[in-house]
């Protein structure tokens, strides 16, 4: 099969990460008789510096042109860097709003797993990870809190602000029905969570997803409140197989979800749109400090590629090969520095894609 993948490098350490990724990418199809064509996209500050915007009219044609897109990081120091000294709407980070929206990118998949090899790292105690925890946080991206009417203004003679929360129920089955396709390639497990005791738009968010779950006999839907799941990923992250949560939830709980995985340099990401398009990404940022030292962990970016064999191509098999080649060299004992640990042997960024590239043949056999 062929694939067209529109690469975004991006800023500070996103060439050197999505370098590596690519290189696993062809060796999955010289194992298995894909190929993939690539063409690549300024994204960020260097579409700034190139054309004195964070994304151009023409980068997001071609994004569009793509069965998916493959991102490495946007953005630099915001401090010290020239990109920042312009209105919002032309500071790199515009750039990854602007293709978001452009591509209609609503559901965001952030997966946690805890490799074995890592569970030192883990801040939770070892008698509360137990066997690890393997789970998807599916959140709802464009609707909700913060995309809602809002201001600011005085009322009565005081200063009051107002936000507002609003979801209809297109916008639930949409994000649901992704939830479900998941589970179904996972565990069958759908936790849904919501506000229902107090909010309207959570009961009605309960009501839409029961309905959907109809669909999906296979699968098993649980409700959970937010603050009950807030607790629950701290006592016992293995329950959860999927996650399905608004925006302002999903926003807080996948940052809680990632903190227990005890490195944010192994965390991949992917946001959909209402077919298989998908643009996938780490979910560390640029990293300018560290740019171009050869140090920077690619595991986030080449497992994106992952989910982006997974859910924009239908390569299950495929993406195994990738997930389970990180895994043999976790347990090999390389490490890039920010994973290091006594007894294993440290790589660099380069080194690293090479050793997962070159795990695709022995899995592929």
């Amino acid at each position: 099969m062929e694939y067209k993948v529109a690469l975004i490098p991006g800023d500070g350490i996103g060439p050197e990460i999505v370098r590596e990724a690519r290189k696993v990418l062809d060796k999955v199809g010289q194992v298995y008789g894909h190929t993939f064509h690539y063409t690549e996209v300024l994204m960020g500050g260097c579409s700034i510096d190139a054309y004195g915007v964070p994304l151009t009219d023409e980068a997001l044609e071609t994004a569009k042109a793509s069965d998916a897109v493959l991102l490495g990081a946007v953005g630099g120091d915001v401090g010290n860097s020239r990109w920042y000294q312009v209105a919002p709407n032309l500071r790199p980070e515009a750039g990854l709003l602007a293709i978001r929206k452009g591509l209609n990118l609503f559901a965001n998949i952030r997966p946690a797993y805890l490799y074995k090899e890592l569970a030192d790292a883990c801040p939770l105690k070892k008698e509360i990870i137990g066997d690890g925890f393997d789970m998807v946080i599916m959140r709802e991206l464009t609707g909700g809190l913060y995309f809602g009417e809002r201001y600011t203004k005085e009322i009565d003679g005081v200063m009051t602000a107002v936000d507002t929360l609003t979801y209809n129920e297109k916008e639930i089955r949409r994000i649901a029905v992704k939830a479900f396709d998941i589970a179904m390639k996972r565990r069958k497990k759908v936790t849904s969570v919501d506000k229902a005791n107090v909010l309207d738009s959570s009961r009605l968010w309960r009501k839409v997803v029961e309905d959907v779950a109809k669909d999906y006999p296979e699968v098993t839907l649980s409700h959970m409140l937010v603050d009950n799941c807030a607790m629950q990923l701290v006592m016992n992250p293995g329950q959860f197989d999927v996650i399905l949560t608004e925006n302002m939830f999903g926003d807080i709980l996948s940052d809680e979800a990632s903190m227990i995985t005890g490195s944010i340099g192994m965390l991949s990401s992917a946001s959909l749109n209402e077919g298989k398009f998908g643009m996938y990404e780490p979910s560390h940022g640029s990293a300018p400090d560290i740019a171009g030292k050869d140090i920077a962990n690619p595991i986030a970016t080449i497992l994106s590629a992952a989910m982006m064999l997974r859910y924009s191509f239908d390569l299950d098999k495929e993406a195994e090969a990738v997930e389970q080649s990180v895994q043999n060299v976790l347990t090999q004992g390389w490490r890039t520095c920010d994973i290091m640990s006594e007894g294993c042997k440290e790589v660099g960024t380069a080194r690293m894609g090479d050793l997962i590239a070159e795990g695709i043949q022995e899995v592929g056999k």
